[in-house]
């Protein structure tokens, strides 16, 4: 068992090895539900965009995208 304190501004701090048991990183996401007077946290999976969102950030993959649909369409033009 692990146990955490709540700080005058609300926040909680998950333990380290809680946060290794559900691979919670910086910026993981919970949903926050209360049964019974229980407080339920469960991470969020992040969607394929999320997690690919800045991975990329100042690489010429959107340009290449982009002119190659482009060339796409032209082919599809031409035929």
């Amino acid at each position: 068992m692990s146990l955490a304190k709540l700080s005058s501004k609300g926040q909680l701090v998950l333990p380290k090895k809680i946060r290794n048991a559900i691979n919670a990183n910086t910026g993981t996401v919970f949903r926050i539900t209360v049964h019974d007077n229980k407080v339920l946290l469960e991470p969020i999976e992040k969607s394929l965009l999320d997690r690919l969102h800045g991975k990329y950030s100042g690489t010429p993959l959107t340009k290449d995208l982009e002119e190659e649909h482009a060339r796409e369409i032209l082919a599809e033009k031409s035929s």
